[in-house]
């Protein structure tokens, strides 16, 4: 038996189907049709940075650590140690090794061992006429050997399949890590921004109220029409009904951020974000074009499912060859358990079979060709893939460029609102200027507040969306997350 064992281990093939081979790497030198600028335009608001792109320098795999708050730090570990996503993702991973670790198995002989008890009584009348009954027992103990013999590597291919999908689960999980980091660092971004444009939008409230007031002292006075007052009270509703939509997001947002952390919408994390507390990174790495399908999870996962389609190629082709298996058993059969193991009472087999497929109907062809349209669909699917990175990308540098633009245009914006406030305000002090004027100019310096808090936030949000559309730096992790 094991020289038969070994005669099929060296008859073994190379494996029917094609070799995979990696896609090409797109021959891209840029993301934009543009070069890549150094930095983006010079910051004109107060506080605000201006950001340099450092192409080619690495993404750290905590990136969200660049933003200075030690609060959105613990918030995106939670996250990562408790989002129910993470769980699945990671016991999904554990189930395709485990899987892959099974399939060995195929390769390999399959040994087991039987055994059999049995009491039995034979009639007479088998045995002839005037024949006694036969009363007696029998025992049977043997191992068996099976090995189906891989000559046209089908067991090989179907490995190579399973392989590809554990690492596609792997993946899958590095995928979910970016996304859940990226989901709560731009919540919170949300979050600090609703919360500076409700402040804004309470100012703006409070300054048409005034304005409203005055306007209406001068109607009793004769000095204002009915349709002045009228024109103020319309715009009062209209600041006034904005006020519950910022609410309604808020209060969504927070709780977004208690489910992306694992927790009930009723217990949301105790901290408040402030655009205050939050710090623009100044260096912005970005990865040259050639490294993004290595580094995006979504290109690699697409990857996996490519490999694992060649592979079933293999299989498909397999299964229409002769299949050989080898067989035999070692073992005895007596009478008497304690004669069970007895030279004369042994028993072995060995034998050899081939099945060869002759007429299934068309069945077998056509998974064949079912699997190499599956292959051409998952090409698809992955060229698809890397021209959605390369898009995000492209869109993340060029909305960073024009935040930057639209935040310098907004806070001159402001900055010429707030300096026509503080004018008419002295104006009006020295009696130069009605308190209407000055109540306009307060109204005028709140709208350009409002709007230049949404610019702040749009430079956070696209900032953090670049990191993701490069990957994460989940490949400079310097160390397994503590809840791989």
């Amino acid at each position: 038996m094991p020289a038969l064992l070994l005669v099929g281990l060296l008859v073994q093939g190379c494996a029917v189907g094609p070799d995979y081979r990696r896609p090409a790497i797109p021959p891209a030198d840029r993301y934009t049709v543009e070069p890549l600028p150094a930095q983006t335009a010079a910051a004109a608001a107060p506080g605000e940075t201006v950001q340099s792109f450092a192409s080619g320098a690495p993404i750290p795999a905590q990136w969200w650590t660049l933003f200075g708050s030690d609060a959105l730090n613990a918030l995106v570990d939670e996250a990562l140690r408790a989002n129910p996503t993470v769980h699945s993702a990671q016991a999904a991973l554990r189930q395709a090794h485990e899987q892959v670790l099974a399939a060995w198995g195929v390769l390999a002989p399959a040994v087991d061992a039987t055994g059999s008890g049995e009491r039995q009584r034979l009639s007479g009348a088998q045995f002839g006429p005037g024949a006694r009954a036969a009363l007696f027992n029998i025992y049977n103990a043997s191992v068996g050997i099976s090995y189906g013999i891989d000559i046209f590597g089908g067991a090989r291919r179907e490995l190579q399949a399973l392989r590809a999908q554990a690492d596609y689960q792997r993946y899958v999980l590095e995928a979910t890590y970016v996304t859940l980091s990226t989901n709560v660092v731009t919540t919170a971004i949300t979050e600090a921004s609703l919360r500076g444009q409700l402040a804004a939008s309470e100012n703006l409230i409070a300054a048409s109220s005034k304005r409203l007031d005055v306007v209406r002292r001068q109607q009793a006075l004769g000095s204002a029409s009915g349709a002045d007052v009228l024109a103020l009270e319309a715009q009062l509703a209209q600041d006034r009904a904005a006020l519950p939509g910022l609410r309604g997001q808020l209060d969504r947002q927070r709780s977004l951020l208690a489910t992306l952390v694992g927790r009930l919408p009723g217990d949301p994390p105790s901290v408040r974000f402030q655009l205050a507390d939050l710090k623009l990174p100044a260096s912005l790495p970005v990865s040259v074009p050639s490294e993004l399908v290595d580094q995006r999870p979504d290109v690699r996962q697409q990857e996996e499912l490519l490999r694992q389609a060649s592979a079933q190629i293999g299989v498909a082709t397999a299964n229409m060859l002769p299949q050989i298996t080898l067989s035999g058993s070692y073992g005895g059969s007596a009478l008497e358990s304690s004669a069970l193991f007895q030279a004369a009472n042994r028993t072995w087999n060995v034998s050899a079979g081939i099945t060869a497929p002759l007429l299934h109907g068309g069945r077998l062809l056509h998974q064949r060709r079912a699997a190499m349209a599956a292959y051409e669909q998952a090409d698809a699917l992955y060229r698809e893939t890397v021209l959605t990175a390369f898009r995000d990308v492209a869109d993340s540098l060029r909305a960073l460029t024009a935040d930057a633009e639209s935040l310098n245009a907004q806070s001159e914006a402001e900055g010429a609102a707030a300096a026509s406030l503080h004018l008419i305000d002295q104006q009006y002090a020295l009696g130069a200027q009605s308190y209407l004027a000055l109540l306009n100019a307060q109204r005028t310096e709140q709208q350009a507040r409002l709007l230049l808090v949404q610019a702040q936030a749009a430079r956070y949000a696209d900032t953090a969306a670049l990191f993701a559309a490069l990957g994460g730096g989940w490949w400079n992790r310097s160390a397994p997350l503590v809840h791989d």
